[in-house]
């Protein structure tokens, strides 16, 4: 049976195995290649997106149940929130390796449209199951400071 997905704004009908995980989805048939696979398990983050809103690890996330729901991922995210996070990774050199950065972004904007002015409890609550294996965990906390106050207009 022929699942309706919408995906960075375009809808698409795929006739794929309902259980097939979001993030090969993506990776294999749409060739977004932009979430990565870290563990496979719901447990580094590496493949977060959003699913109406929500940040998600799609590595765990069968398509079967997100018919009709809006995903975002990183070729999709845009909005001043998205733009101000990319500033702020860039300014201040976050990504070491680079592997996990999208979806340390993905969670990143997801916490900032929940706490627009978040403490750092806030960012440590809402980045908690993004593992960083160069452990840019300072760099990535003051670039989300920084991207909050871009976002709402303030300085850095």
């Amino acid at each position: 049976m022929p699942i309706e997905l919408q995906i960075n704004g375009q809808r698409l009908t795929t006739a794929a195995d309902p259980s097939t995980p979001l993030l090969w989805f993506l990776r294999d048939e749409l060739r977004l290649c932009g979430t990565k696979y870290g563990c496979g398990m719901a447990q580094c983050g590496a493949c977060t997106v959003h699913v109406d809103g929500q940040a998600v690890r799609s590595c765990v996330m069968p398509i079967g149940a997100l018919a009709g729901k809006p995903i975002t991922t990183i070729e999709g995210l845009q909005g001043p929130v998205a733009d101000a996070l990319r500033a702020a990774w860039t300014e201040l050199e976050v990504p070491q390796c680079g592997y996990c950065q999208t979806g340390q972004i993905m969670s990143a904007a997801a916490l900032l449209r929940e706490a627009p002015q978040p403490t750092d409890q806030d960012i440590d609550a809402g980045m908690a199951g993004n593992a960083c294996r160069c452990a840019t965990y300072v760099r990535i906390r003051k670039a989300i400071h920084q991207a909050a106050a871009a976002a709402r207009g303030g300085a850095k």
